[in-house]
């Protein structure tokens, strides 16, 4: 090499050590630092930090920062996009650059601009552009000392009214009363030991809540909501640390009276949570449970709001980030008469049993009733061991929908039968079949099985089969039928299908594989045998007899127009001659419903005693008693009502003065 080539080469090697750094694109580091960014790599941001930013804030600090913030706020699709342009001052050891940040937050969408800067520094690694980083580059306003908070912005949920507008389900004020531990005094064991006593708790509920985890010896720790009734706050603040906290709560004006048809709410547990964090719930939401409540979650509790703001080390308000308004929950509004509804709660008087109501003319339900009930407010305000244990053990299941449930019908059932026979042509209005005592069996292939009937007439018509609610007339009709021609009618009436209707009712059914004997078809003709029926179902077809022989579906929800569900099932001289034999049921003094006779109405209905119990001869069954029946005058009311174990308390005439005061109650 010669002197002058190895001398410009020297001198090119000095140049590139002197300036080669300040040659270095700082493009390269912005892009490189706001890809990190945008792929929430904290750590590989932080090593793009100039020495001075690091002397502010260390690694794990900084990780935890922005991971703390954007969990929080639960940023997604961040992206981030770089202004900066080279300028005549790219020579300059510090150079300010623009960026465009927007990212997806609970509250909606954060976007913004703002203007960092790029600084030249000599390190260990060799001299380079870094990025000088303060609070502002999370968000502009952002200063240290200040914090970004998260507040959810509660949607009210929709409350649930009757067909008058009468609260089922509400949003009403409560009071909480709750204990502030540093405000217990020296005798705390005392006071807690008071306060128990007066919510009648036990003090171990109490203290299990007072250490909860998140307990703070100022914090207001809440033990229960106060029952609707109880107004006198006095006595709970005069015991020392215990306060009281008015809020907002889900309340059931009616109680144990609807409590199967509203369901009630619930904080929602780990477990729901897991299953429905996907549709934005969160820990502290309240979920439906069962009933109403349950049936239409997502139209009654709306969709919380939430507000991401600034707020400066002292707490005070600084900027808003983002705000997305609450979506209050929809109302539901239902066909239900919340006063009918108590009255017939209140007919049953704790006895076991359910109650369906409909307009007869539109099939909308008026009222669904399930005795024994529990107060859904329990699970609201707070529910006591000891009340759970009570209700968990009651023979009689007040948790269980009785409404919902399948039964066999009994002799409510021959109207159905009445109906086939007259449409097949194998009943005739004016033909008498002599029927001599109280048992019949057909021949010998029946064995020792036999029918009975309640009362002895040797010659019965069909007029007279309905008043005294002959067993043997129908099983006879039913035997003429045949097998094949009963169970084609009787499957037209909805059986083996599903309702359509906001609970979930199992479909009726005739048998649980077919009828395979006389004696199972001769049972089903009554009701009895393996005929399964839910009360709503039942209800339904009464009201082919206010409709002209068109059956109609039940509605709940009050927008709901009337549906037919059978049309021209039953033809309307059939129609007109069922209307009177259930007419004489309840207004022949000898009629099986008499009871329920009342001077100026018109009620038409049919009663049932159905029989539960291993087999014939089994004593130690039970009986349920049925009544159907509806005011033929006004068409306001059609009632379906069964009370459990009527046996020895005189069979379906038990459930008779219930009935009479129901009608007298509505229609008057």
């Amino acid at each position: 090499m010669n002197r002058c080539l190895y001398a410009f080469v020297l001198i090119g090697i000095l140049v590139c050590t002197i300036g080669c750094s300040k040659d270095k694109n700082p493009e390269a580091i912005i892009n490189s630092y706001l890809s990190s960014w945008e792929e929430m790599d904290y750590e590989a941001m932080y090593e793009l930090l100039s020495e001075r930013s690091k002397e502010m804030i260390d690694k794990q600090e900084f990780i935890e920062r922005y991971k703390n913030i954007y969990s929080g706020i639960n940023a997604t699709n961040l992206h981030m996009k770089s202004l900066f342009t080279m300028t005549e001052n790219q020579d300059n050891q510090t150079i300010p650059f623009d960026y465009q940040v927007t990212m997806q937050t609970v509250a909606g969408q954060i976007e913004y601009k703002h203007t960092a800067t790029i600084v030249m520094e000599d390190n260990d690694s060799g001299e380079d552009w870094y990025i000088d980083w303060e609070p502002s580059l999370i968000f502009p306003s952002l200063e240290e000392g200040d914090r970004v908070s998260v507040q959810k912005l509660k949607a009210s949920r929709g409350e649930i009214r009757d067909r008058r507008g009468s609260g089922l389900a509400i949003n009403a004020n409560a009071n909480i009363v709750g204990i502030v531990p540093s405000k217990l005094g020296e005798d705390s064991e005392s006071g807690i030991s008071e306060l128990a006593k007066l919510l009648s708790i036990s003090v171990d509920e109490i203290n299990s809540k007072l250490n909860a985890t998140w307990v703070k010896p100022d914090l207001f720790v809440p033990i229960t909501i106060l029952p609707m009734d109880e107004n006198d706050i006095q006595p709970y603040l005069e015991i020392p640390g215990v306060a009281i906290q008015e809020n907002v709560v889900r309340t059931y004006p009616f109680g144990e009276a609807t409590a199967h048809l509203t369901g009630y709410v619930r904080e929602i547990n780990a477990e729901q949570l897991s299953k429905l964090k996907e549709k934005g719930y969160s820990t502290g939401d309240i979920l439906g449970q069962i009933g109403l409540e349950s049936m239409f979650e997502e139209e009654l509790r709306g969709e919380n709001g939430w507000h991401i703001s600034i707020k400066k080390a002292d707490g005070s308000f600084k900027e808003t980030l983002a705000k997305k308004e609450p979506e209050h929950g929809k109302d539901i509004h239902v066909t239900i008469d919340a006063m009918l509804q108590v009255e017939v709660y209140k007919q049953f008087a704790k006895d076991a049993g359910t109650a369906v109501a409909l307009d007869p003319l539109t099939g909308s339900v008026l009222s669904l009733v399930s005795s024994p009930s529990f107060d859904p407010n329990a699970f609201v305000r707070g529910l006591t061991e000891k009340q759970w244990k009570e209700w968990s053990d009651d023979p009689d299941s007040p948790f269980l929908n009785r409404f919902t449930n399948r039964y066999a019908p009994g002799s409510v059932f021959k109207t159905i039968t009445g109906a086939i026979g007259l449409k097949t042509g194998v009943t005739k209005t004016d033909e008498v079949r002599r029927i001599d005592g109280r048992y019949w069996t057909k021949d010998e292939s029946w064995g020792d099985y036999y029918i009975t009937r309640v009362i002895e007439r040797p010659s019965v018509d069909l007029k007279d089969a309905f008043v005294y609610s002959d067993n043997i007339f129908f099983a006879q009709e039913a035997l003429d039928m045949g097998t094949e021609v009963f169970l084609q009618e009787a499957t037209k009436y909805g059986f083996n299908e599903e309702i359509p209707f906001p609970f979930s009712i199992i479909p009726s059914t005739l048998s649980n594989d077919g009828i395979h004997n006389e004696i199972q078809l001769a049972d089903t003709s009554y009701g009895q045998g393996e005929v399964m029926m839910s009360p709503i179902h039942l209800a339904a077809i009464y009201t082919t007899i206010s409709n002209n022989g068109d059956m109609l579906y039940p509605t709940l929800l009050l927008e709901n127009e009337r549906r037919v569900w059978k049309q021209n099932l039953i033809k309307p001289e059939i129609v007109a001659l069922l209307h009177n034999y259930l007419l004489q049921v309840v207004e022949n003094p000898a009629g099986s419903a008499h009871g329920t006779y009342i001077s100026g109405m018109s009620i038409a209905g049919k009663t049932g005693t159905a029989e539960i119990k291993a087999s014939k001869n089994d004593d130690n069954g039970t009986e349920n008693g049925w009544f159907i029946g509806l005011d033929s005058k006004n068409s306001k009311l059609l009632l379906a009502m069964m009370i459990e174990d009527v046996k020895d308390r005189g069979g379906s005439s038990y459930a008779l003065p219930k009935v009479k005061d129901i009608f007298q109650f509505y229609l008057h």
